[in-house]
């Protein structure tokens, strides 16, 4: 199979977010997204965002269009969020963002009316019913398609540190799990997800999808669901390991962690080095690790298997790399990672939220809720 990688600008960002339909007062997911978009379909004409729909009515998708810098493509989520909350306010819908819903049922959750959502849930059944997942998908642009494997194989190393810093799903369906991102470890039970196989060049993911398309596992390269994937349609390369952020300064801090990394690495290419890869087995625990105990996890970092708290090891990359953020316009984005390394990522928020409240999951929702609107709060509201 003969897959083009479109012309992309070098280091372009693009986001998607995936956001929470809620009742403003019980808090639980309503399922009234074909409502939502059908309003929304007659008021906007704005092109440099969209939004749509997702596998279940309980959510919707904004999506920015190709920005120049992090606060470009930020600027076009603002502005889509802007749109969605002229329809949504009116409507008595709250919005809100994390990788779970703190106590909703997948059994009360209805399927999108489209083909593609029926054809996934028939084949995975308890599992794709049990996908209340939402996620971030950061795609930053490549300019040449001989770059793509070794930055996606480099790239994973920092898989666990973007998994850490956007973990925001610590309960399911009620539960307190007692990990950081319980989606990270839900998303991997549907075929194509999880890591990326370590691919060395373009020909080999060729003959990847060729085999995948010939058995039957999937249709095409969009069902390739992996944490990180190259998207031959837009030219870039996809981020897709974190939960859903719980405000826009975090989202756009993570997007502009995923752009420095990729241009620091295309420049380490132009350079004509060797980027740093490790062990498949080792990316797996990373995995596992960050998803356990997010910012409090020790991870692997490099082939050797020397291990750092992952705190310690964002920080110095922060300083490591801030020339780069000063070079793509994103220091503030950029900056922002250290309010979270020292304030707490979303997981720890609701966490803190649920032991003030002797484990009221519904005042996690309204935090949740609260967040979405203004921020990441610092102090804890009187219930």
């Amino acid at each position: 199979m003969k897959l083009e990688f479109a012309s992309s600008a070098r280091s372009t960002v693009g986001i998607e977010w995936e956001i929470m339909l809620a009742d403003p007062v019980s808090g639980d997911l309503v399922g009234r997204a074909p409502e939502l978009l059908a309003a929304l379909e007659e008021e906007s004409a704005d092109e440099r965002h969209t939004v749509t729909g997702e596998l279940l009515t309980n959510t919707i998708e904004v999506t920015s269009g190709i920005g120049d810098s992090v606060a470009h493509a930020v600027d076009d989520i603002a502005n889509a969020i802007a749109a969605v909350r002229s329809a949504t306010d009116p409507a008595g819908i709250e919005l809100l963002s994390a990788g779970s819903h703190p106590f909703a049922q997948w059994f009360d959750q209805e399927v999108t009316d489209k083909t593609r959502y029926h054809t996934l849930i028939e084949r995975t059944q308890w599992w794709g019913r049990n996908m209340m997942i939402w996620g971030i998908h950061v795609h930053i642009g490549v300019e040449d398609q001989r770059k793509v494997f070794p930055i996606i194989n480099a790239l994973a190393g920092y898989l666990p540190h973007l998994q850490a810093l956007a973990a925001s799903s610590p309960f399911w369906a009620g539960e307190r799990t007692g990990y950081a991102s319980n989606r990270a470890l839900v998303f991997q039970q549907l075929p194509t997800a999880g890591l990326p196989w370590p691919l060395q060049d373009w020909s080999q993911y060729e003959s990847y999808l060729d085999d995948m398309v010939r058995t039957g596992v999937m249709a095409d390269a969009t069902e390739v669901r992996w944490d990180i994937r190259p998207a031959p349609r837009w030219g870039t390369i996809e981020v897709r390991a974190c939960d859903g952020m719980s405000t826009l300064p975090e989202l756009a801090s993570v997007a502009a962690l995923v752009q420095v990394l990729v241009e620091d690495f295309s420049r380490q290419l132009d350079e004509g080095r060797t980027l740093p890869e490790m062990p498949a087995w080792f990316h797996r625990e990373n995995k596992w690790r960050a998803a356990r105990y997010g910012m409090d996890a020790r991870v692997i970092v490099d082939a050797a298997g020397t291990q750092r708290p992952v705190r310690e090891h964002l920080a110095e990359t922060l300083e490591e790399l801030a020339p780069v953020a000063v070079e793509l316009g994103c220091v503030r984005e950029f900056g922002s990672i250290a309010t979270t390394l020292e304030d707490g990522a979303s997981y720890e928020r609701q966490l803190t939220i649920a032991n003030a409240t002797g484990g009221d999951l519904g005042a996690v929702v309204q935090h949740l809720i609260r967040e979405f609107r203004s921020g990441p709060e610092s102090s804890i509201e009187e219930p």
